[in-house]
């Protein structure tokens, strides 16, 4: 038996603005864009792993009215787990993310203690993205 990733959901309440981070800032390639009950799910994936698909939707997108309003209370607080990527270029990933002006840098490339040189920000929606060097 194998099992691999497939899928990995990010929460965002603004999806154009999440769709230019996610596609324009770090380079990731659209590959559906679905509305449905005025939601949006845009997916999207790295072009060296197409096989993991990257799926931003809102938060009252799928729950009841009460849980949406949770989530998305949740998704404002920055309380969200976000995705976490590798790069083989940390400094120029991390500065072509500074001059996009998109995101709040949270933490500088750092080496850190555990042996991982990374780098945090936070999106548009306010979920915390960390990029490693590869």
């Amino acid at each position: 038996m194998t099992i691999s990733l497939s899928h990995v959901h990010v929460l965002v309440d603004d999806p154009d603005a999440a769709l230019a981070f996610y596609r324009d800032t770090l380079g990731l390639e659209l590959r559906y864009e679905v509305e449905n009950d005025g939601f949006r799910w845009i997916t999207l994936s790295t072009p060296s792993q197409p096989e993991i698909e990257v799926v931003l939707s809102q938060p009252q997108a799928g729950h009841s009215k009460e849980d949406g309003e949770a989530i998305a209370a949740l998704l404002a607080k920055g309380e969200l787990p976000g995705p976490l990527f590798r790069t083989d270029d940390l400094d120029a990933t991390f500065e072509k993310v500074r001059a996009a002006g998109n995101a709040e840098i949270i933490q500088e490339p750092t080496n850190q203690h555990w042996g991982v040189r990374d780098a945090a920000f936070r999106d548009p929606a306010g979920n915390m993205v960390r990029i490693s060097q590869a």
